[in-house]
């Protein structure tokens, strides 16, 4: 996935800061300016790359874990898990997402 670099208009840009300038005077609370910027202001998203039946075989040897707990604490069943390192399915989704934190940071990321 990439993210659009899409030029944001005038009007976004004052409200905006008119936001901004909400949030410092105390009127607008900090949960509601981030959501308010991350809406708008299209902070850029991390890259999600699609990774090999090798890629996720690796990566489950690699974290020490057997299929079937590697699939309980991904909350994915063993059948899943075994088609993915098969080369039957490719992950996509939720599970793709967190297949790639844990290609990136590791299993400890995620217990």
């Amino acid at each position: 996935m990439t993210t659009k670099n899409k030029k944001r208009s005038r009007l976004t840009e004052a409200l905006l800061e008119t936001a901004k300038d909400m949030k410092n005077a105390g009127i607008l609370g900090e949960t509601a300016y981030e959501k308010i910027t991350m809406r708008h202001l299209e902070k850029d998203k991390p890259v999600i790359e699609p990774l090999t039946a090798e890629d996720i075989r690796t990566i489950r040897e690699q974290a020490r874990m057997s299929q079937s707990v590697f699939a309980r604490h991904l909350n994915l069943t063993v059948g899943y898990i075994s088609q993915l390192e098969r080369g039957i399915k490719h992950p996509t989704g939720a599970a793709l997402v967190l297949l790639n934190v844990i290609h990136r940071k590791g299993i400890d990321a995620i217990l």
